[in-house]
C-alpha cells in the first residue's frame, strides 16, 4: 500500500495492490510520451475508478495536418465530373470504346494514377487487376473485371499492409442495363475520387507499412472486383491489417433536404462475419460481441480522424452494413480481416439507382449537381488522416491473450513484441463491460506480459503498441490463453 496526492493536494491510501508486475513497471517509463494532449477525454469525467488515466483521442501531428491541407477540393470534384462523363461505367458495358464506358474510365483512372506515382521515387506502382468472371448472377456471359491498383510499398514494414476502396462501375434503375446512362456520380465516383485524392497527396510521402488504393470494379453486380483484390491478397500471404470502402460519399444533403455537412458514417460489424465455430464458443463464454478487429478499428477511427483537422465527426454505426445491403469492405471481412465502410450520413434515393429523367419536376438520376464536392473533401480527410496514422504507427499486436491457468482476481495479459524499429512498448486499455469505448490508458513498457490488479470477470481488456513518436496502433483483444 502507499499513499499520493490528489489534485487538490489531500492524499489519499491506496486499497489495492499494485496494478502492475515489478517487471512492468520497471520499464513502463520507456513508453514515448504521447501526440500534444487534446482537452477532449474519451472517458472524460465518466471515466471509472481503477487503475490507469482517462483514454484521450490521437491528435495530428505537423506531418499529418500538412497531409490534410493538401487534399485538394477542385480535384475531387474535376475527378467526379470526369467519370460521370464517360456516360455510363457499368460492369457490362463497352470495354473498348474510348469515350463511354467502363473501358474509357478503367484507362482513365489507371493514367492518372500512373501519373500520380511518378512523384513516389519508384515507391508507387500502379497495376491493372484482371480476371474473367464466369456468367454468375447479375453476369449473364463470360466478363473482364478489371481493378486499377496503387500500391505505396512502406519503407520499415513493407508487409503490413492497409487497403481503401472506390468501385468505379456505375448502373441505372435496372442492375443489368448496361447501355443507359449511368453518371454514377455520387455512387460512386466520390469514393474513387477519394481514394485518387489521397493516392496523389500519399505519392510523395513516405509511410512505414503498405497503403493500397484501389478503384474496383464489379460491385453493383455482386462485390465481384473487391472479392477478386481480396482474394488475390489472400492468396499471397498478405498481412491486411486495416480495410475501408468508400461508397455514396458525396452528398451531406437527404431525401427531405436535411443536411449534416460534417458527419460521415463508419459501419463496423461485431460479429465477425468469418467467425469459425470454434471462434463463436469462444466468443460465447467470455464475450466480446462488441471488440471484433473491426469495432476495434473503428474506434480507432474515431480517435485520430474526429477533430479540427479533418472538420468531421465519425458516426459509427454497430452493423456491418445498412440494413440488408452491403459494399465491398464485406470482401474483406470474408477473408477474416477488419474493414469497414464510409458513407454520407443520410441518403438521397432519387440520386442513386436511378435512370436520369425528370418526373413532375423532380430530377432524377445519380449526376455530379447533386454532389456536395466540400464534403466530399472532408471525407477524404477522414480517410487521409485513418490510412497515414495506421501506416505510421506499430501494427496491432498479435498473440493477445488472457492468462486462464490460474483462478485469481489480478489478469495477466501477454502478447508478442512487434519487430518495429521504432517501437517503444504497449498500453493497457480497459472498460467496463457496458461502455461503448476505452476508458482507461495503463502504459506498462516494452514488455510481453503484464500483471494487473483487475478482474477479467469485471471488465473488457485490450492491448496496443505505441512508437517512439507516441503514435499507437488499433487495440488487440485479447483471447483466453495460457
Amino acid at each position: 500500500m502507499g499513499t499520493h496526492e490528489t489534485a487538490g493536494g489531500r492524499p489519499t491510501r491506496s486499497t489495492r495492490r499494485t496494478f502492475l508486475t515489478a517487471s512492468a513497471a520497471a520499464t513502463a517509463a520507456t513508453v514515448a510520451a504521447p501526440l500534444t494532449a487534446t482537452p477532449a477525454a474519451a472517458g472524460g469525467t465518466d471515466a471509472p475508478p481503477g487503475p490507469g488515466r482517462p483514454a484521450r483521442p490521437q491528435p495530428p501531428g505537423r506531418e499529418l495536418t500538412a497531409l490534410l491541407r493538401e487534399i485538394d477540393r477542385d480535384r475531387i470534384e474535376a475527378t467526379v465530373r470526369r467519370l460521370a462523363a464517360f456516360g455510363t461505367r457499368h460492369t457490362l458495358s463497352d470495354q473498348d470504346d474510348p469515350v463511354r464506358g467502363i473501358g474509357a474510365a478503367r484507362d482513365w483512372i489507371h493514367a492518372q494514377l500512373t501519373e500520380f506515382a511518378a512523384a513516389s521515387g519508384g515507391r508507387m506502382t500502379v497495376a491493372l487487376q484482371s480476371y474473367v468472371q464466369q456468367p454468375a448472377s447479375r453476369i449473364p456471359t463470360p466478363t473482364t473485371i478489371t481493378n486499377v491498383v496503387a500500391t505505396l510499398r512502406g519503407d520499415t514494414a513493407p508487409d503490413r499492409v492497409y487497403v481503401i476502396t472506390g468501385h468505379y462501375d456505375s448502373r441505372a434503375t435496372d442492375v443489368m442495363d448496361a447501355v443507359s446512362d449511368a453518371p454514377g456520380a455520387d455512387d460512386d465516383a466520390s469514393g474513387v475520387a477519394v481514394v485518387m485524392e489521397l493516392a496523389r497527396v500519399l505519392a510523395s510521402r513516405r509511410a512505414e507499412a503498405t497503403i493500397v488504393l484501389a478503384a474496383v470494379a464489379g460491385e453493383e453486380q455482386g462485390l465481384y472486383g473487391s472479392a477478386y483484390l481480396a482474394g488475390q491478397l489472400k492468396a499471397a500471404g498478405v498481412d491486411v491489417q486495416a480495410m475501408f470502402s468508400n461508397d455514396i460519399v458525396g452528398s451531406s444533403t437527404a431525401d427531405d433536404g436535411t443536411r449534416e455537412p460534417r458527419v460521415v458514417r463508419l459501419f463496423a460489424e461485431g460479429v465477425p462475419t468469418a467467425e469459425t465455430p470454434a471462434e463463436a464458443s469462444v466468443r460465447q463464454s467470455v464475450g466480446g460481441e462488441n471488440d471484433s478487429p473491426s469495432r476495434q478499428l473503428a474506434r480507432f477511427v474515431s480517435d485520430v480522424a474526429d477533430n479540427g483537422a479533418t472538420g468531421m465527426r465519425v458516426r459509427v454505426i454497430y452493423r456491418r452494413d445498412r440494413y440488408l445491403r452491403g459494399s465491398d469492405h464485406i470482401s474483406f471481412l470474408r477473408e477474416g480481416w477488419p474493414a469497414g465502410r464510409f458513407t454520407e450520413p443520410n441518403e438521397d434515393f432519387a440520386h442513386q439507382h436511378q435512370d436520369v429523367r425528370v418526373v413532375d419536376g423532380v430530377q432524377y438520376g445519380d449526376l455530379p449537381e447533386f454532389c456536395d464536392f466540400d464534403y466530399i473533401t472532408r471525407v477524404a480527410r477522414v480517410n487521409g488522416a485513418t490510412l497515414w496514422s495506421l501506416a505510421q504507427a506499430p501494427g496491432t499486436p498479435k498473440g493477445v491473450t488472457v492468462v486462464t491457468t490460474n483462478l485469481t482476481n489480478d489478469t495477466t495479459l501477454r502478447w508478442q513484441r512487434g519487430t518495429e524499429p521504432d517501437l517503444a512498448g504497449y498500453e493497457v486499455v480497459w472498460r467496463e463491460t457496458t461502455a461503448a469505448e476505452w476508458q482507461k490508458v495503463l502504459p506498462v513498457g516494452d514488455v510481453t506480459e503484464v500483471t494487473i490488479d483487475l478482474s477479467k470477470d469485471n471488465v473488457f481488456f485490450g492491448v496496443r503498441a505505441v512508437d517512439r513518436a507516441g503514435h499507437r496502433s488499433p487495440v488487440a483483444f485479447p483471447k483466453p490463453g495460457s
